[in-house]
């Protein structure tokens, strides 16, 4: 089996990421763009988008050495709109790397980037929402459309991130001068303020000796540097990412922060998913092509399910098929969607034609052909092609269509034969994998046809056949639509099967309880928050499968479970609670769980990612866990955290992470708990903002300030839901140490969220503990240097000072950690020092350096003075005030002396 996973991983790493997005020589194609069903129909969208584009791939080829360009693009309507539009192939809302929606309460009309990962790795989505491609009032503060749409393809792509800090504006540099936040230095302006309407010089904050929060940096109309797009695409003069010879490192921004100062052309050029073709690319001598557009759009669906009945499966598995398959039957498909079942073993039969789903009457006649028997070979191309043969039923095509392909086995026949035509089909193939002896090529399959590859066990406690099912949704980019899985649990027991299920406020509507029990059915006893109760009286029992539909919309609160066991001996048991969203206009949380990569051969640790969130509103404070379980036995428990450290790249961002170092050879699954934080319910906690571009509040026009209409404000809260439950299913992914090797120890992970203080002659330091490996365990030791010259740390770390940490015992990973020290010099004010952390485990193995803490020591003025530009030196911020008064007395000594004098020649 070990050389099957290594063949498979071999294939799949050679077909690259699957991002959608491709380098097709000099032009990138296969870029979706879609416009989520909240969006009014707008025809005027579509040409916006257009024009971004093509000025954006006209920006884009001037910025990378004539290189690059926009070639391709496909644009997704919602199904609401009317129209003469091609018919989507495997493209869904979901795989969208570009997403025109509504306004999000955190950012407002600021169009910006998701970036879930590192430095250098490409993000999630860009966001833009209908009035800023619409209102050109938004023009002047964001730049045109074409610039801002080649700043956040940069964070799409390239993993780069913003030169500005909204949250640390101004600093002090090395020669102790206030400056702004921002790459390149080059960019001139005048630091000022708005108070009552009126245009003053900032003040400073008599704590920090910064400008005050009020301040805002002008830039100059007219500039003599074309750097840099990652600060300000609004400056006309501006047409390149800042390069190493014009990089500002001294920045306290997200780039230095999280690409360890480096440059953003060093990063899209040495470390990005193009590296390779930049490097190598022959630059254009003319003008690209403008891109080409394709309007597409998916309608209803149309998913057929192929369902294996070879021997096998003879048994308990075609029994907890069934099962599953029932439940996806009747809560899961959406209304409005056609679906088709077909069997296969040695031969392949329909066993229903494509019937559109229309209340429960066609769930149940479904439900009813679903197979019961199993025997025979495993001719799984003989099921494709039959299940093709259903879909082409609608519209003599299979393009777009859906299907779930559960098989246990290996092929009797060459499934790699039917691959090919797989893949021509245009139908977006998802595949199931029951237990560990399932076709590898499975995993292929769903790769190279856009769909999801799952693995299941048989286990009825497991629940994970049922989890697989209830992971096959078609969503349109409206959560409303959405049928939310709260819990999937389950126990051996000789009596009872108690438990709580929490229905928030966003859940409530078709609200289900499904017990799948293993051979005399329970009693059931499930009470409601009011104290009513459903019981025998109010429950369907069919296929040991027992279903409750709560009436209504289900009352919010603390739903409690209790099933007995009338067997006396024990019995497996499982529950499945799911429910939709409670109104139309309150989008249920939801959770989306996923690995940083579907393939590993173990060199290096994976990483977890669970996005909690209401409408793309972050759920701060929630507790996840993650369970990893492969095929061959191994399984994992992980905590995830959302606190900016470790394998997590932002804090309270409602995405929670962790690093998966322990990895073992094998199909694993991924399952994902969340559970609202008792103890952080009453936490109140901005949001983190994703990468964004930086709304202008104004230029300096030959002297003076001419203004951009105020940024709308915007609300920066968290999603306050009360009391929740969710559980989800990732897709699966492969593991394959190659045969003979052993799986490395990993050194413990860089630190990412130092900070400092000084008070007095007392350095502060705060971070995250990392582990023994990675995130997980205890490290041995941690190893302190400080210097006054930030190169000094970067560049050669064991050279700086060292801090005496014998002291020092490293806490759990996770734990927070603190610090304190005399630096053993007096020092000055006005001083600035940087410090970082390198940690290292019980074999000696040392984590990179941690992310630079710089700290300046500033001794408050009684008055500190006005200032409106940047480059004030903070000597003079310190001693202007006695200047002033030095001069003052100077004056009134000269007075004194000539008042004087002229006394005496008078007389």
């Amino acid at each position: 089996m070990a050389k099957l996973f290594a063949v498979v991983l071999l294939l799949l790493n050679a077909l690259g990421p699957n991002t959608g997005i491709k380098l097709d020589g000099n032009g990138y194609t296969d870029i979706l763009i879609a416009i989520n069903p909240a969006v009014p129909q707008n025809d005027e969208i579509i040409n916006q988008i257009k024009g971004m584009i093509i000025n954006g791939s006209d920006y884009l080829f001037q910025a990378l050495d004539h290189k690059v360009f926009i070639k391709e693009v496909k644009i997704l309507v919602p199904p609401s709109w009317n129209g003469s539009y091609h018919k989507a192939r495997r493209e869904t809302y979901k795989k969208a790397r570009i997403i025109i929606e509504p306004p999000q309460p955190s950012f407002g009309d600021d169009p910006y980037t998701k970036q879930m990962k590192g430095c250098g790795e490409e993000s999630e989505y860009t966001h833009f929402t209908p009035d800023f491609l619409l209102n050109d009032g938004l023009l002047d503060a964001y730049g045109p459309r074409g610039r801002v749409f080649v700043h956040e393809w940069a964070h799409l792509r390239w993993g780069v991130y913003d030169e500005y800090n909204e949250k640390e504006p101004f600093y002090f540099s090395a020669t102790q001068e206030v400056q702004a936040t921002r790459c390149t230095r080059e960019i001139t302006g005048q630091l000022l303020e708005r108070i009552n309407g009126n245009t003053l010089s900032c003040r400073n904050n008599v704590q920090s000796g910064l400008p005050t929060k009020e301040c805002q940096f002008f830039p100059d109309r007219e500039q003599k540097t074309n750097a840099s797009i990652m600060y300000m695409q609004s400056i006309n003069s501006v047409t390149a990412f800042c390069h190493e010879g014009d990089h500002n490192t001294e920045a306290p921004n997200m780039q230095n922060q999280k690409c360890n100062y480096k440059a953003t052309r060093t990063v899209i050029f040495q470390d990005s998913v193009d590296r390779d073709a930049l490097q190598t690319l022959t630059p254009l001598q003319s003008s690209p092509p403008p891109p080409t557009f394709s309007v597409i759009q998916r309608r209803h669906r149309v998913v057929c399910l192929i369902l294996d009945v070879s021997g096998s499966m003879w048994g308990n598995r075609v029994f907890r098929q069934q099962q599953a398959a029932t439940l996806f039957l009747s809560e899961i498909v959406e209304e409005g969607a056609y679906v088709g079942i077909v069997t296969f073993s040695t031969g392949a039969n329909i066993l229903n034609p494509l019937m559109q789903i229309n209340g429960k009457a066609s769930r149940d006649s479904l439900i009813e052909k679903l197979p019961t028997t199993a025997s025979g070979v495993t001719n799984m191309c003989t099921g494709l092609a039959r299940g093709f043969e259903v879909l082409k039923e609608d519209d003599q095509s299979t393009v777009g269509d859906d299907v779930i392909f559960l098989t246990d086995g290996e092929a009797t026949d060459d499934i790699a034969g039917c691959l090919d035509s797989a893949v021509a089909s245009g139908a977006i193939i998802n595949t199931l994998a029951l237990g560990p002896d399932a076709s590898t090529v499975l995993t292929t399959m769903a790769t190279l046809t856009g769909g999801l590859f799952v693995k299941a066990n048989d286990s009825l406690i497991s629940n994970q056949l049922v989890e697989a099912f209830s992971s096959f949704t078609m969503s349109d980019g409206d959560p409303i639509k959405q049928t939310i899985q709260l819990v999937s649990t389950g126990k051996d027991t000789r009596d009872w099967f108690n438990g709580t299920v929490p229905i928030d406020h966003t859940v409530g509507n078709s609200t289900t309880f499904t017990i799948i029990y293993e051979r005399s059915a329970p009693t059931v006893y499930i009470q409601t928050p009011s104290g009513s109760v459903y019981d025998q009286r109010h429950i369907s029992d069919n296929t040991n499968t027992i279903t409750l539909n709560v009436p209504g919309t289900a009352e919010p609160g603390d739903w409690k479970y209790s099933f007995l066991n009338t067997e006396s001996t024990a019995q497996a048991m499982a529950l499945t609670v799911t429910s939709r969203a409670a109104r139309n206009d309150v989008p249920p949380v939801t959770v989306q769980a996923q690995m940083n990569q579907q393939t590993s051969d173990g060199s290096k640790p994976m990483i977890v990612f669970a996005e909690v969130s209401q409408n793309r509103v972050s759920v701060l404070g929630a507790k996840v866990i993650a369970t990893l379980q492969s095929d061959t036995g191994h399984s994992e428990n992980l905590y995830l955290l959302d606190n900016g450290a470790g394998a997590d790249n932002l804090k309270d961002d409602g995405i929670y992470s962790r690093y998966f170092a322990k990895l073992r050879t094998g199909r694993y699954s991924l399952k994902v708990e969340v559970t609202d934080h008792k103890e952080d319910t009453k936490k109140k906690v901005s949001p983190s903002r994703y990468s964004s571009a930086l709304y202008i509040p104004g230029y300096i026009v030959d002297g003076q300030v001419q203004l951009n209409a105020e940024k709308p404000p915007v609300s920066v809260q968290s999603a306050d839901v009360g009391s929740f439950t969710r559980t989800v299913t990732g897709e699966s992914f492969v593991v394959s140490v190659p045969p003979g090797v052993t799986p490395p120890n990993f050194p413990p992970n860089k630190i990412t969220d130092l900070s400092a203080e000084i008070q007095e002659d007392t350095v502060f330091l705060n971070w995250t503990a990392p582990g023994e490996d990675f995130d997980q365990g205890t490290a041995e030791s941690y190893e302190i240097r400080w210097s006054e010259h930030l190169e000094m740390l970067l560049n050669n770390f064991s050279n700086a000072n060292l801090v005496n940490t014998s002291a020092l015992q490293p806490q759990e990973a996770g734990s927070d950690e603190q610090f304190s020290f005399l630096s053993g010099v007096t020092i000055q004010n006005g001083t600035t020092l940087f410090f970082a952390v390198q940690s290292e485990d019980k074999e000696v193995m040392r984590s990179e350096v941690s992310n630079i803490a710089r700290v300046t020591k500033f001794v408050p003025t009684p008055r500190p003075p006005a200032i409106s530009n940047p480059g004030l030196n903070l000597t003079a911020i310190v001693v202007s005030v006695c200047a002033v008064t030095i001069v003052a007395c100077v004056i009134a000594a000269v007075t004194t002396w000539a008042m004087k004098r002229k006394k005496v020649i008078t007389v």
